[in-house]
């Protein structure tokens, strides 16, 4: 799948690289799968095999380094990470609690190599770490390296909710006695940072923001229609269900058969994990039901020119995420395509929307909401047409890569005030 916190962080370091900056992005668990360039280092740690060994077998724990690298080579993780494997929710909160618990745990031999893969290259001005979930990683970091040592918050805050007992409580309590070793926190949203100073008791004094951003040198504008078509409502993210493909369906179906919405089209993209399949199959099926299954279609995973080509096909964007989300990169990027979004009014739709004008805002949970947002846009051209020029230049102007890399230099460096 392309993960959102790989696309970020890969476009972060290019960015920062691009200025002038010495970065090394190194991945973990598993080689990163991005949709531009890929800057990341070729060394892996914490291979997912090898972690994954660890947790199941105490022998794999005493196992020579030398032969782990058989199953942490690049090779035999990619060859890992295409296998379509269903979640197991009790073995996921085990190996969360088990990678908290850190150099005591399952995993202390890849702390170990962690730290001896890195100390030869020299200190660092600063690390950052990609989410609580490796909190654990911050001590024997500034241990070995001497250097301010951060944690990018990224929305592990769904998969902590989504752990079943007692796991969750066990994790959250683990993250949070381990929150006053780093040296601060890095939100990717306003919503995200206030959502995540609660929810882990992170110290104001701690948390930073550096907003999203994406690289908009192939974001162009959508074209004009050639020719006038059916109008096209496009879904852009993972298929699950808290995404809430099926509430865009439901509000679809009002739209059609009561809102006065002529034939239209509704198309989904995005990864599907294995275990949501057939999710995605009751949707295709009460769209059968409906009467609408021929205007209903599943592109799959896109991969960027896809992605771009998908967006430009479409009229509206339109996520009705049943959580509060502090990411929401696919709504920049169908701003930046001039592409006008209809999202939640929770999570960091408001601020991204308030800043832009790239959009319009509809009740969370409430299909109807939707249905009547995305109706006003098809009934008024010009509207979708404002709007979509708004977001156009919105995006560049707010939630660039540049942006990005400067605000970043910014709380790397100590220049900047606390967040309020």
């Amino acid at each position: 799948m392309y993960c959102g916190s790989c696309l970020r962080d890969n476009a972060l370091a290019a960015a920062l690289k691009a200025r002038g900056h010495d970065i090394l992005l190194l991945p973990v668990y598993t080689p990163t799968l991005v949709d531009e360039v890929n800057v990341s280092e070729e060394h892996v740690f914490f291979g997912g095999i090898s972690v994954y060994l660890q947790q199941q077998s105490r022998l794999f724990r005493k196992t020579p380094w030398l032969v782990d690298k058989l199953w942490d080579s690049k090779l035999a993780l990619k060859a890992a990470a295409k296998r379509s494997i269903p979640v197991n929710p009790k073995f996921l909160g085990e190996m969360t609690v088990a990678m908290l618990k850190g150099e005591h745990g399952p995993q202390q031999k890849e702390f170990e190599k962690m730290v001896h893969h890195l100390r030869p290259l020299g200190k660092p001005d600063v690390v950052t770490i990609p989410n609580s979930l490796v909190i654990s990683m911050v001590a024997p970091l500034k241990r070995a390296l001497g250097c301010p040592v951060y944690v990018t918050l990224q929305g592990e805050d769904l998969f902590l909710e989504n752990l079943h007992e007692p796991h969750r409580t066990e994790s959250l309590k683990l993250i949070r006695d381990m929150v006053p070793q780093a040296d601060g926190f890095i939100a990717v949203s306003e919503f995200g940072a206030r959502l995540m100073s609660s929810y882990l008791g992170i110290p104001k004094e701690k948390m930073h923001v550096i907003p999203l951003g994406v690289n908009p040198h192939d974001l162009t504008k959508k074209p004009p229609e050639r020719e006038p078509g059916p109008f096209r409502i496009g879904y852009f993210a993972r298929i699950a269900p808290e995404k809430s493909l099926h509430q865009l369906c439901e509000a679809y179906r009002w739209m059609r058969h009561e809102g006065g919405l002529p034939p239209s089209r509704l198309e989904a993209a995005g990864y599907l994990a294995p275990e949501y399949k057939e999710y995605l199959h009751i949707i295709e099926r009460q769209m059968q039901e409906w009467g609408l299954g021929s205007e209903f279609h599943y592109h799959g995973s896109l991969d960027r020119t896809e992605k771009i080509r998908f967006l430009h096909r479409a009229d509206v964007i339109s996520v009705p995420s049943l959580y509060a989300e502090v990411k929401g990169l696919y709504a920049l990027e169908a701003m930046a395509c001039g592409v006008p979004i209809v999202s939640p009014r929770h999570g960091s739709f408001p601020e991204m929307i308030e800043r832009t004008g790239g959009g319009l805002l509809a009740e969370p949970d409430h299909p109807q909401s939707f249905a009547r947002e995305i109706l006003h846009l098809y009934r008024e051209p010009a509207l979708r047409e404002q709007l979509g020029q708004r977001g156009h230049e919105g995006v560049r102007e707010h939630y660039t890569v540049q942006t990005m890399a400067q605000r970043a230099v910014e709380v790397y460096s100590g220049n900047v005030p606390v967040t309020a």
